[in-house]
């Protein structure tokens, strides 16, 4: 325990140390690492706002890490970069003139050059944060800064290196041109602000161009940057949403060997996509443009992004011959006051101490200004007038990204105004009190007062951030177009990111020039559309935008089907009704059958007749004469129910088929039932003794026959009230017709009418067997029992071939057995009366039918 509590003790101790030393330490004070950096252009004031622009281009240089690498070389002006600094100068000294905003304050600047570097720029960075001081010590605390607000940078990836660098420093960097939607990334880049729309709108603006084309395939090249990688990923995944292919994408980079841009241009000239989308920056341009001139390639269609489309530098005749019509969305053009003057009015004798000017203008006038430069052998006369030279300071035209360079400006000076109109009640820190004027943080601007600033610039721009640093995402769609003026940026269309869904994207009715000079919108497809017809067959291995056009089959899913009603043509192109099936009067098998069935009920009534005029002779008395004449009248009527099967269903004529089928089929088994069974009861009748037939008379007979058919009766009638059959158009059986049939409505009721009807021809076959031999001169069992077996094997047979047989053929084998089996009744049982009554009269003689046949 003893030692436990020491230890507790010395712990507690080191503790209370350590809090003593770190409350009454010093800041730590700030010593400059490495060589000193001077600003290119600089003014004193009582607010200073830093800037970063890309002046000069990067020498390359190969280091072979075995002596410390030397500094980078700067080469070459960009005089795009000056006009921005001009314009922030002027934006400046426009503000320190104006009595309305910051009044008493002046605004001086420092502005460095970072050579399109992102080491420099992040160097020139830290040049802002802590001054140029060479001293290897300084009274300067660390966490104090020389600016309180930055301006730059015209690239993404320096933008993104600088936003890294200074977050830690809390002091707003706001760039003109930086589009690289990462940077809306608050929790990594927390101070950055920009004048600039995001490439996040910029990209889906890009995609509902395609759309709004209608190019499905295309080609893509992009900056190997964050600008051009970030930018046409987001492009990408936009396009393909809306059903656009991808050919090819590739990316270049302004310090490529040329080798890149050759096998650029060669997958260019190689590919069959007529659209190419260019998410490139304006010097990665200018370095494929020229491996383009080279190789003469013409005639394609160019998208290109607000990093190239609207630079005044390509508006050449020559350059025109590849990016005629080119469409791309551009920065809006702001007209601000005074700027074009104050931009050709500059001379170094008004500013001597900035020697960026010095160098841009012995630059543009090939002369010096300083005895001891050896650059130039003449002297500069001090005469020299920008307006006769031309170049892309010169071109003032147009304002777009100077527009933004403007408002940033204006931004930070209204924030700070804002802040300095601190009123009591109003205060927005913790502590309740206003910014102090003589002592203001940079997080102060940023956090408080730049994130609220909403103001309206002088040319009617309405400036604001949202959540993410960003303004209003709002772009200027431009074609390029050659009239007699020369090359103009025409603008047929805007698009507005703050409008409502599927309102965004606003074409003007203006004409637009495709490539080549066309005012046809240019095709860019793999695979032409297929005709109708044929559908399409994805190819293997390449985008679904490629593809063959094959016939369409009957079940595939890639066409559009014809409704239930309808088929395809021929040549499948269109939809034309099916054709509509069923059995008629007028076509051959429906003929053939109507004659049939007439003739069989006309042969039923010649019987008839020839019975009724022969109704006294033995050979009709012997068999029975009344269940006879009824026989025959139920073959009439089996015979004209067929006629109800032919001919267009209604339903009447579904309901009255087999009802009527079925009952007359019952009554017809059920006389020849009742006919067997008379024979069975005579032969009995005539043993010793026996007095059967008292019990089985003409009464009983006709009895006999109506219990019969009594249960069909029912059957039918329950069917007829529960299911009844009902006229149906079956388009499911076949695809290139409508069969037009009666639906059986309940197929159990149909079964059991069928098994009824078996079932009694199976009774009425088994007696007529057993009484086949019976000792009768004239024995009509015989002729049931064939009669009987002819009607089995028919219906037997009907089962199988119903069931197979497809459309109006159905129908027809149901005729064909309903006709058969009531010919083999006609026949086995009529036929061999009609034969002894015509033909044979010495038969038809009591004498001969009484006459007992010996069995054998």
């Amino acid at each position: 325990y003893d030692f436990v509590l020491l230890y507790f003790i010395n712990m507690l101790l080191l503790v209370v140390t350590l809090f003593a030393y770190l409350t009454t330490a010093e800041e730590p004070l700030c010593r400059l690492q490495g060589s000193s950096h001077l600003p290119f252009f600089s003014k004193d004031g009582d607010i200073i706002i830093g800037a970063i622009f890309l002046f000069h281009g990067l020498q390359n240089t190969r280091n072979a890490f075995q002596t410390k690498p030397e500094p980078p070389l700067c080469k070459g002006l960009n005089l795009r970069e000056f006009q921005f600094a001009e314009t922030m100068i002027f934006a400046i000294e426009e503000i320190n003139n104006r009595t309305d905003l910051l009044p008493g304050i002046i605004l001086g600047y420092k502005i460095y050059d970072a050579c399109s570097s992102i080491h420099l720029a992040i160097s020139a960075a830290m040049a802002l944060m802590n001054g140029p001081e060479s001293e290897t010590s300084s009274k300067k605390s660390c966490s104090k800064t020389s600016v309180h607000a930055i301006i730059g940078l015209s690239g993404s990836s320096q933008t993104i290196g600088v936003a890294t660098a200074i977050r830690s420093f809390h002091v707003p960097l706001i760039s003109y041109v930086a589009t690289c939607a990462c940077l809306s990334n608050k929790q990594e880049y927390p101070t950055f602000f920009r004048t600039i729309s995001s490439d996040y709108y910029q990209s889906r603006a890009l995609a509902q161009l395609i759309k709004y084309f209608g190019w499905t395939w295309v080609g893509t090249i992009r900056s190997d940057n964050d600008y051009g990688n970030l930018g046409m990923a987001t492009f990408i995944e936009a396009v393909q949403q809306v059903g656009v292919c991808i050919e090819y994408s590739e990316a270049i980079y302004r310090s490529n060997p040329r080798e890149k841009f050759i096998k650029t241009v060669r997958v260019i000239k190689e590919s069959s996509s007529k659209v190419i989308v260019a998410f490139l920056s304006l010097l990665d341009m200018e370095v494929l443009l020229k491996e383009l001139l080279l190789q003469n390639v013409t005639g394609l269609q160019w998208i290109g992004s607000e990093g190239w489309i609207s630079a005044r530098i390509f508006a050449t005749d020559e350059i025109y011959k590849i990016l005629g019509g080119a469409i791309g969305f551009a920065i809006g053009n702001a007209v601000i006051p005074g700027l074009k003057e104050y931009l050709l009015n500059v001379r170094p004798s008004n500013d001597p101490q900035n020697a960026g000017l010095n160098e841009f203008w012995e630059s543009t006038f090939s002369c010096t200004l300083n005895s001891n430069s050896q650059t130039f052998s003449n002297y500069c006369t001090g005469s020299e007038n920008l307006r006769e030279i031309k170049n892309e300071y010169t071109d003032v035209s147009e304002f777009r990204i100077p527009g933004n360079v403007y408002e940033a400006v204006y931004a930070i000076a209204y924030s700070f105004h804002n802040m300095f109109n601190c009123k009591q009640g109003q205060e927005p820190f913790a502590n309740r009190t206003c910014p102090n004027r003589t002592h203001i943080e940079p997080w102060q601007v940023r956090l408080q007062y730049l994130k609220g600033v909403n103001f309206t610039t002088s040319y009617g721009e309405s400036i604001y951030f949202d959540a993410n640093g960003d303004p209003a995402a709002r772009y200027e769609l431009v074609n390029w177009q050659s009239s007699e003026e020369g090359i103009k940026f025409v603008t047929i269309g805007v698009y507005d990111a703050s409008l409502l869904e599927g309102q965004q994207f606003i074409m003007n009715n203006v004409n637009i020039i495709y490539a080549g000079n066309q005012n046809k919108v240019p095709k860019s497809l793999c695979s032409e559309n297929c005709q109708p017809g044929t559908r399409k067959a994805a190819r293997k291995g390449q985008p679904l935008c490629c593809f063959d056009c094959i016939a369409c089959a009957d079940d595939s899913l890639d066409c559009l089907s014809c409704p239930l009603e309808y088929k395809s043509n021929e040549k499948r192109t269109k939809c034309i009704l099916k054709e509509i099936e069923f059995l008629s009067f007028g076509e051959i098998m429906g003929l053939l059958l109507t004659i049939f069935s007439l003739l069989g009920a006309c042969l039923t009534i010649g019987i008839a007749v020839i019975f009724f005029h022969f109704k006294d002779t033995p050979v009709v008395r012997a068999n029975n004469s009344e269940l006879s004449f009824l026989l025959l009248i139920s073959l009439t009527l089996c015979f004209l129910c067929s006629l109800t099967f032919i001919g267009q269903p209604s339903e009447w004529s579904c309901m009255l088929r087999h009802t009527a089928f079925g009952i007359t089929f019952v009554l017809c088994i059920s006389c020849v039932l009742a006919k067997t069974i008379v024979v069975l009861m005579a032969f009995r009748a005539t043993l010793p003794g026996s007095n059967i037939m008292k019990w089985f008379g003409p009464t009983q007979q006709r009895l006999s026959v109506c219990v019969f058919a009594m249960p069909q009766i029912l059957i039918c009638t329950l069917w007829l009230i529960l299911a009844p059959p009902f006229p149906n158009r079956n388009m499911k059986s076949f695809k290139e017709k409508v069969i037009f049939e009666c639906s059986l409505g309940s197929p159990l009721a149909f079964m059991a009418v069928l098994g009824y009807i078996g079932f009694l021809a199976i009774i009425c076959f088994v007696l007529a067997f057993l009484a086949r031999k019976l000792p009768d001169n004239f024995n009509e069992a015989k002729f049931i029992t064939f009669s009987m077996l002819i009607f089995c094997a028919v219906w037997i047979t009907f089962i199988p071939s119903y069931i197979s047989s497809p459309g109006k053929y159905t129908v027809a084998v149901e005729i064909f057995a309903i006709l058969a089996s009531s010919f083999g009744l006609l026949f086995c049982i009529f036929a061999p009366k009609c034969f002894i009554i015509l033909f044979k009269p010495e038969q038809n003689t009591k004498k001969h039918l009484m006459s007992k046949t010996p069995v054998k």
